[in-house]
C-alpha cells in the first residue's frame, strides 16, 4: 500500500467514506469513476503520463493482491485445504 503522510490520509478519508457508504450496487462504478476522474485530472494527455498512470494502476493491483488477496487465499487454504 502507499504509505503516505497522515495529513494526506486525512484529506482523502472523506472520499473513501463517501464511496464506502454508497449502496453496494453503486460502489464499483463510483470507485471506477473516481479513479478514472483522478487520473484524468492528474495526468495530462501525453504518452509519458499515460505510461505513468498505467504504472500506478499496475502497482495498485499488485499491492492489493499482496496485502489483501494473497493472505485471504492463504487463510482459505488453511481452512479448506489445497485444490488438487
Amino acid at each position: 500500500m502507499p504509505y503516505i503522510e497522515q495529513t494526506i490520509d486525512l484529506l482523502l478519508q472523506p472520499l473513501a467514506d463517501y464511496l464506502k457508504n454508497l449502496p453496494e450496487n453503486e460502489q464499483d462504478g463510483s470507485l471506477n469513476y473516481a479513479v478514472t476522474k483522478l487520473l484524468h485530472e492528474i495526468y495530462p494527455l501525453r504518452y509519458r503520463h499515460i505510461n505513468r498512470a498505467m504504472g500506478v494502476l499496475s502497482c495498485i493491483e499488485k499491492e492489493y493482491y499482496r496485502k489483501v488477496a494473497a493472505p485471504y487465499e492463504d487463510t482459505k487454504i488453511q481452512q479448506n485445504g489445497e485444490v488438487v
